[in-house]
This record gives structure tokens, C-alpha cells and sequence, in this order.
């Protein structure tokens, strides 16, 4: 294995396994609940619609939580390829090819094979978790390395032209992407950096900010005005509530989309080395023992400010889930990469990297297998599967994106007080029942129902003929 690890072909192979491992899974898991379902559902009602300006979150409900490029690259992959859940993941997995050939050249440049950083990135948890999740987070990853990496670039003695502009290219996209955010998980690092080299001279008469801020408001801006005069009041709810009111308050009550996520301070950081095992774990070991000669380094300085300003900012908030990490995945595998040639124990770590997708595929070929997947999966998939058989699908109190999602948006939500109905009402009707509302069900409307499917959570019943 040890002179395996010296063929530069090696790494491009784990590349395409790991790769086919995450493609495969994206085709065969269901959309999970709550918050893939979700996404993955404004898109498809973004087709249905063709409403490409405001994202709903069913018919006539327009949806302020999030900017729409995410939205848009999967309702484009929809137009083309139709629904399904590997068409509506496609652009995740596309995102995640190009950072994996954008970061290959940092190892060619340390005489290293190209596709080690994209290995070492694809064995990263989070990362290749959200190469295959309906989410915002990876293209605002996206769009922070872009800006990121393009800076870097662009200050390089007889660096191309287009870097430069790349940077404000980037900042816009991340305006589309999540909204300011963007900014504020790029600009403070590579301000402290600029600061810590003391090169800012250099760096302003390499970078036209006044042309650079004309194109992020080119790229990101157009889309926030036209979305207000469509949708009056996004703007208030978007920049002031999701970005302020959501920050320091775990509990904040406007929240229109989301559920309370109550965290402790600092968990940031538990997300960040739980997600990244085993390559946080070597960072740590690395920075520690070369400590007195990172500040000597600028690109190690650049790639460290990169990875903890992330953590350091969301430290003071409660309000938040591990995706949140997502921006610094690409600095962590760039260190790696920088430091590569030292790590005495490669072949080791590597193994481990691999073992995590490898154990996640036997799981759900097992579950496929044995048919226990279908039970445990937070999703209404499989209870409402030939759902087009049926003259009316509902679901008792609520409705799961889930549900919408592989109903074409035809599953209707029933109040408990009007089930007694459904059993009068001409035709056959499915209807799904959370397994705790079971028991507020009138005891005559329990004898009339048949159950027909069922998962660990809830269960699908129609009336007995």
C-alpha cells in the first residue's frame, strides 16, 4: 500500500470510487425530511409554476429564507432530466467535480499528485455528505473558495488578470447563494491576514476595488430588487431576521420556515471535529507541533485564518446545525495537502477516510437489501408509493415536504375534526397518520381504517371498503 500511495494514479481511482459511492447513494436514498425535502420541493414547484424569481414553499407561498441559485440548479436539472432524486441532487455533486479539480493544482505546484486534495476533501464527512444533499450550503462553499482562492491568486507575482475579478465574481454568487454571509466569512480573514503580512500596498495596487464591488452588485444585486417589488417585505425578513435576529436569538419567533435549533455556545467546534474525522485530528496534531513557524508561512497563515474564522464567528451563536462548517472544508484539505510529505502516518488516515462512505454504502445496500431502509428513513416516500392509484392522498394536521415532494404537490392536509369525512367520501383515499396522533382519533374512525404501510414514525391507513 505504502508504494501505492507514491502513484499519482492511486488518488485519481479514489477519486472516481468515492465519487460513484456518493453518486450511487444520491440516486437510491430518499429525500430526507425536514430540510432536504424542502428544498428539494421549491424547486420542483419552481418548474411546475414558472415562477423563477420567488421561491415558494407550496402554492402561493413565497419563501424568504434563502436566495435562489441553490433553487435555480436544481430546477434547471428538473426542465432537463425530469424529477427524481438524483436529478434534484446533480448540481451538489457537480459543485463538489469542480472543487475537486479547482484544488488539484495546489498539489501539482508542491510536486504532489493532483488528485490528492480532492481525495483527501471526498473523505472529509461533511463534505461528502453535501455531495449529495438538497441544501444552500455547498454553493455557498462554493462561492467562498471561489473568493477565497481567487485573492489568493490573484495577489501572486504575474497572476492572470481575470483572478482579480474572480474575487467579486465569487462574492456575488454567495450574495445568490445564502445572501451576505458570503461576505462575512471571507472578508474578515483575509483582512486579518492582509494585517498580519502587512503587504495591504501591494494588495491594493493588484485589486481595483471600486470595479470589484460594481461586479459583485452586478452578479448578486438585480435579484434582491426585483424579488422585493415581487415579494414585499423579503428584504426586512431575509437580511434582518435571518441574518441578525437569527444569530442571537436560538429562539427567535418570526422564524416563518425553520425549528428551533438551540445549541450550546461554542458546538461549533464539536461539529467541526466530528465532521471532519479523521483530518480535523491531524490539523490539530500539525499546527501544534509546527506552531512557531506558521506565521512564517503565508500561504499556511492564508489557508488557517481561512479554516478557523468560520468556527470562531458562529462560536458566540446558538442558532445553528453542523452544514454550518461546510465554507472551511477546502482550507482543512489544503493543509493537509501542504503538510502531506511529514504526516508519517498517510496510508493509516487514508484508510479511515475511506472506510466512512465505504460503510455508508454496505449500510444502505443492507437496508435496500433487507428492506429495513424504507423504515427508518425520516421520509413519507414509501408510504406514499403508487400514491396516483388513489382519488385523494392526505396527511393528518401537516403535510411533509416529503410528501409533496412525491405527491407533484397533490397530498392535501386533513384537520382531525373533519377525518370522520373521509370515510363518507366517495372514491379511495390514503392518509397518513403520525403513530402519536393515533390516539386522539375517534375509536368508530379507528375501526374503519386498514393500515397499508408504515415506518418507524408514522403509518398509512385507507377505509375499509
Amino acid at each position: 500500500m505504502k508504494r501505492y500511495l507514491n502513484k499519482p494514479s492511486i488518488y485519481g481511482f479514489g477519486v472516481i470510487i468515492l465519487l460513484s459511492i456518493r453518486g450511487f447513494l444520491n440516486a437510491v436514498l430518499p429525500l430526507m425530511d425536514k430540510t432536504e425535502a424542502r428544498y428539494a420541493e421549491i424547486a420542483r414547484l419552481m418548474v411546475e409554476t414558472d415562477n423563477w424569481i420567488t421561491p415558494q414553499i407550496d402554492y402561493n407561498i413565497p419563501f424568504w429564507a434563502k436566495p435562489p441559485l441553490s433553487t435555480w440548479l436544481s430546477a434547471i436539472c428538473i426542465k432537463v432530466f425530469g424529477v427524481n432524486e438524483f436529478v434534484v441532487r446533480l448540481p451538489y455533486l457537480l459543485l463538489v467535480i469542480v472543487l475537486v479539480f479547482f484544488v488539484g493544482k495546489y498539489a501539482k505546484r508542491a510536486y504532489l499528485p493532483f488528485f490528492l486534495p480532492g481525495c483527501i476533501l471526498l473523505t472529509i464527512p461533511e463534505f461528502i455528505i453535501h455531495a449529495g444533499v438538497v441544501s444552500t450550503d455547498t454553493v455557498l462553499a462554493f462561492s467562498v473558495t471561489i473568493v477565497m482562492l481567487s485573492f489568493w491568486e490573484a495577489i501572486q507575482g504575474n497572476s492572470k488578470k481575470y483572478w482579480k475579478y474572480l474575487i467579486f465574481v465569487g462574492l456575488g454568487i454567495g450574495l445568490l447563494a445564502k445572501g451576505p454571509i458570503v461576505g462575512i466569512l471571507t472578508l474578515p480573514p483575509i483582512t486579518i491576514w492582509i494585517l498580519v503580512h502587512r503587504n495591504h500596498k501591494e494588495i491594493f495596487k493588484k485589486i481595483t476595488f471600486v470595479s470589484g464591488i460594481l461586479i459583485t452588485l452586478l452578479v448578486g444585486f438585480p435579484w434582491y430588487v426585483i424579488a422585493e417589488l415581487y415579494s414585499p417585505g423579503f428584504i426586512d425578513y431575509f437580511i434582518v431576521g435571518e441574518h441578525f435576529k437569527r444569530f442571537f436569538d436560538a429562539t427567535w419567533v418570526g422564524d416563518k420556515y425553520g425549528f428551533p435549533k438551540s445549541q450550546p455556545y461554542g458546538i461549533i467546534w464539536a461539529f467541526l471535529l466530528l465532521f471532519t474525522i479523521p483530518w480535523g485530528f491531524v490539523v490539530i496534531f500539525k499546527f501544534w507541533g509546527k506552531r512557531k513557524e506558521v506565521l512564517k508561512n503565508k500561504w499556511v497563515t492564508f489557508l488557517l485564518l481561512w479554516l478557523l474564522w468560520t468556527p470562531v464567528f458562529f462560536t458566540v451563536s446558538k442558532s445553528l446545525i453542523h452544514p454550518y462548517i461546510m465554507p472551511v472544508m477546502v482550507p482543512l484539505a489544503l493543509l493537509i495537502t501542504h503538510w502531506w510529505k511529514n504526516i508519517s502516518i498517510r496510508r493509516n488516515i487514508l484508510q479511515v477516510g475511506f472506510l466512512i462512505p465505504c460503510i455508508a454504502l454496505l449500510i444502505s445496500l443492507y437496508g435496500l437489501v433487507t428492506k429495513q431502509l424504507p423504515y427508518y428513513m425520516n421520509t413519507d416516500k414509501y408510504l406514499i408509493e403508487n400514491s396516483s392509484s388513489y382519488d385523494g392522498v392526505y396527511h393528518l394536521n401537516y403535510k411533509s415536504y416529503s410528501g409533496q415532494f412525491y405527491t407533484k404537490g397533490n397530498i392535501k392536509v386533513i384537520a382531525l375534526k373533519n377525518i370522520s369525512l373521509l370515510s363518507s367520501s366517495k372514491g379511495k383515499n390514503l392518509i397518513i397518520i403520525p403513530d402519536k396522533d393515533l390516539s386522539k382519533i375517534p375509536q368508530n374512525v379507528i375501526s374503519e381504517l386498514q393500515k397499508v404501510n408504515s415506518n418507524y414514525k408514522k403509518s398509512a391507513y385507507i377505509f375499509k371498503d
